[in-house]
């Protein structure tokens, strides 16, 4: 299982500049490294400040969270050479406001490779092999940071 860290506790992590999944500061929130990378380039927008869910996000904000959210898409996409993006966004297990941003592959298993990434069975997604790690994913969010910078 992987750790546990309240929403709160990561915005705080993170506008202090202690998190080193932080891709870039956008205008909604954070867009980070998801903590594993079963599929190469998963990342999240989180909400900052925090909301409890997009339904708590009025007019320009709910705006730009999703238009922050899409371009966070765009540009793993960009970099990755993924087929297509999955967004999703729940706050069932973290309730606050976060969005999912998965690339697919055409490499993927075929039995999952057109279900929701959370079908994918746990023991794939938390493998010790696929975590985030900076040594390995150090360029990839690079890639990532600078593909958003230069769409901005």
């Amino acid at each position: 299982m992987l750790a546990c860290m309240t929403g709160t506790e990561r915005l705080l992590q993170l506008d202090r500049g202690e998190n080193p999944k932080l891709i870039l500061r956008m205008k909604s929130g954070f867009a980070v490294m998801g903590d594993t990378q079963f599929l190469p380039g998963y990342a999240l927008l989180l909400a900052y400040p925090e909301a409890a869910s997009l339904n708590d996000l009025r007019g320009s904000q709910r705006d730009q969270f999703l238009r922050d959210m899409t371009a966070l898409g765009d540009a793993v996409k960009s970099v990755t050479g993924a087929v297509r993006i999955n967004y999703s966004i729940y706050g069932n297990l973290d309730p606050f406001l976060h969005a999912h941003v998965w690339p697919r592959y055409l490499w993927e298993e075929e039995i999952y490779r057109t279900l929701p990434p959370l079908s994918i069975p746990v023991e794939a997604r938390e493998n010790p092999a696929a975590m985030f790690d900076m040594g390995k994913h150090t360029g990839l969010m690079r890639k990532i940071r600078e593909e958003l910078q230069r769409s901005a």
